[in-house]
């Protein structure tokens, strides 16, 4: 019996070893040309490095979530793992690069002990992952650790608010790894890294829902990024007519369903600057549209008052220009001359900002819409979130109306609660076939794809900033915050100015770059619903610009960048059925800049008529200083462009 039992004991010791040994093997995943790879380590916890080749981009990131009884990831024991590879074809409902899109990855689900599992998708470009539980109860989540290395002397280009209220606003700053301490600023997402190998890494969220925002803090000399996430808020406060205080939080980030996916945190790695702008992260990791009919969603431009102060004056104005009846009829007869689909009623149409069924005395909105649908023109009018909160009956009211959609702005946070309002709201205007654009805004995350009604987001240092938004800062946008999805920056003023002589205000506003570059913001940005930020009495002044930015569309077939740098340059191709549409845009940091463009994009065979617009020669100094140029071209032509400090390019070909 004793030798039995020391029998049994070696056996059983035999066991534990092999299971420790399992325990702590490594798992190799690749994506489908093998061209990307990523080692996850399984000892007392979860880590994982990425690997473009055989060459270490990203080393020693954790995997970890922490619930209230119970850490994912801390001692994993492996049950199960699947491997798939898929490959399919995404149609966006608002296609704002492309019309249609390979989704080609290998998915790659390893399943634990405890009730939840890790999902890794891994592209020949990107990698992603995302934690899933399966519990039966609700789940209180205390923390998700994102926290992963970053090599040393790795430059950093950051959006940095005081805190987690933020209206995602501020200028990017931009330094190296080392020198963003545990006390600075954190940065919201998207977050953009450039490695010493010449490795573009952008770090962004997708698939958001029922849980806050990522929001990501350095670690100085460590060389490291951490996660960092705002709690969940359980009582409010009065703070005037667009706002909420907060007075006391959870000491949680999420109580939510225990059988769930939760968001994609992805990297898109690649050495080619091009790349950033033609990537579609968020259509390949975003839940599909839940919308079984989307025909009644258009996106288009729209004509705007409040950057204007509602100011037209001059020849055909006989009237008290303002907030007020004869104003927005003369913006919608602009409007309806130039085939703009929508105008924007903003702040100032309502009697009270906390009432969304009085009008202002001075506007009667019900004849405004009934007068802009005799035009062909739709109406959107904007509410704070809070009186949206207040009154969430409204959405039927304007229904009723005869509304096209809603501008929504201030909500300044992006807590559980506060994203959970996003797809609330989203879910309700889809009900009665209302689009919404969010202002005051957190970046998209993926939510715009399964509620495709959701045109544009703001969150974004954009020309309402006046002074505050210039090309140097604008020039990383179509790097980061574009990059992950639409961006309402309000684009087209026809007063420019270059920034050592820059002065503006309402109604003159005014915008830094030349008039070329801003017209050049048509092609380069993009939006579901793109706004005409100036006076009507501008736009007529300068048919030639109109005519052109209005023929520009929101949704693309095609997007080839046929240049780029980050933060320096963008030229960019794209395609709607048969046209062809270039944009140029520099930064203040070169005098002049010269682009050999080869148009080999063109149908070979067929003779192309060119409109375009350059900087004039003065346009460096007078930056209102632009030139018309008209030619026929082929596809096997090369044009040679410059580009003014500041400056732009624009090109139709058809």
């Amino acid at each position: 019996m004793i030798r039995l039992k020391k029998v049994y004991t070696g056996i059983t010791l035999l066991l534990l070893l092999l299971s420790a040994s399992a325990s702590a093997k490594d798992i190799e995943m690749q994506s489908p040309s093998g061209s990307m790879k990523v080692v996850l380590h399984m000892g007392d916890n979860l880590r994982y490095d990425i690997y473009q080749g055989s060459e270490p981009v990203l080393q020693n990131g954790l995997l970890q979530m922490t619930l209230r009884d119970q850490t994912l990831g801390e001692k994993p024991k492996l049950s199960k793992r699947k491997t798939t590879q898929k490959c399919e074809t995404i149609h966006p409902v608002v296609p704002l690069k492309y019309a249609s899109i390979e989704n080609k990855y290998c998915d790659e689900r390893l399943d634990f002990k405890g009730g939840y599992a890790i999902e890794f998708r891994l592209y020949d470009d990107a990698v992603a992952y995302r934690f899933i539980t399966s519990k039966k109860e609700e789940i209180e989540v205390f923390d998700e650790t994102f926290s992963i290395d970053i090599p040393q002397g790795t430059l950093m280009h950051l959006q940095q608010p005081s805190g987690f209220k933020t209206s995602y606003e501020e200028a990017y700053s931009h330094l190296p790894i080392s020198e963003w301490k545990a006390n600075d600023k954190m940065s919201t997402l998207p977050v953009l890294m450039k490695t010493p190998a010449g490795y573009n890494i952008l770090i962004s969220e997708a698939d958001l829902r029922d849980y806050p925002c990522l929001f990501l803090k350095g670690e100085g000399e460590a060389n490291r990024i951490q996660s960092t996430f705002p709690k969940v808020p359980l009582e409010f406060g009065e703070d005037g007519d667009r706002s909420l205080k907060i007075l006391k939080e959870a000491d949680y980030i999420a109580r939510t369903t225990g059988s769930r996916t939760f968001p994609w945190r992805y990297f898109f790695i690649t050495k080619n600057d091009s790349a950033l702008l033609e990537q579609t992260m968020i259509d390949k990791l975003a839940a599909p549209s839940c919308l079984t009919d989307v025909s009644w969603i258009k996106p288009g431009q729209t004509a705007w008052e409040w950057w204007n102060a509602a100011s037209p004056y001059g020849d055909g104005v006989d009237f008290v220009s303002g907030f007020n009846m004869n104003t927005y009829k003369y913006f919608i007869d602009f409007a309806a001359r130039y085939g703009i689909p929508y105008i924007l009623m903003d702040e100032g149409w309502a009697k009270s900002t906390r009432d969304p069924y009085t009008p202002n005395p001075e506007v009667n909105v019900h004849e405004i819409i009934r007068y802009g649908k005799e035009k062909g023109v739709g109406v959107i009018l904007w509410f704070t979130w809070l009186t949206v909160e207040n009154h969430f009956d409204v959405f039927k009211t304007l229904a009723d109306w005869g509304v096209a959609g809603l501008k929504i702005d201030f909500m300044d946070r992006s807590d559980q609660w506060m994203v959970n309002y996003y797809e609330r709201v989203a879910k309700e205007a889809a009900k009665y076939h209302l689009f919404v654009d969010m202002h005051g805004s957190f970046k998209p995350a993926g939510l715009e794809k399964r509620y495709p009604n959701i045109l544009s987001y703001e969150g974004v240092r954009g020309m309402e900033q006046m002074g505050g938004c210039f090309p140097n800062n604008s020039l990383y946008l179509p790097f980061m915050r574009n990059a992950v999805g639409a961006m309402d920056y309000t684009p087209g003023a026809m007063i420019s100015m270059q920034p050592e002589v820059y002065h503006g205000d309402r109604p003159n506003a005014a915008s830094i770059g030349t008039r070329a570059y801003q017209m050049a913001l048509y092609v380069v940005f993009e939006s579901g619903v793109q706004m005409l930020a100036d006076n009507p009495t501008m736009y007529y002044r300068n048919p030639d610009c109109t005519d052109f930015i209005t023929r520009v569309p929101v949704v693309w077939d095609e997007t080839r960048v046929l240049d780029a740098r980050v933060g320096e340059y963008v030229v960019v191709a794209k395609r709607k059925g048969d046209k062809w549409f270039i944009g140029a845009i520099t930064n203040n940091d070169q005098k002049c800049r010269e682009f050999d463009l080869p148009l080999d994009f063109l149908n070979p065979g067929q003779t192309y008529q060119m409109t375009s617009f350059e900087d004039g020669v003065n346009a460096g100094r007078q930056a209102m200083d632009y030139r018309q140029v008209n030619r026929t071209v082929k596809a096997d032509d090369h044009l040679t462009i410059k580009v003014v400090r500041n400056g732009g390019w624009v090109a139709r070909f058809e």
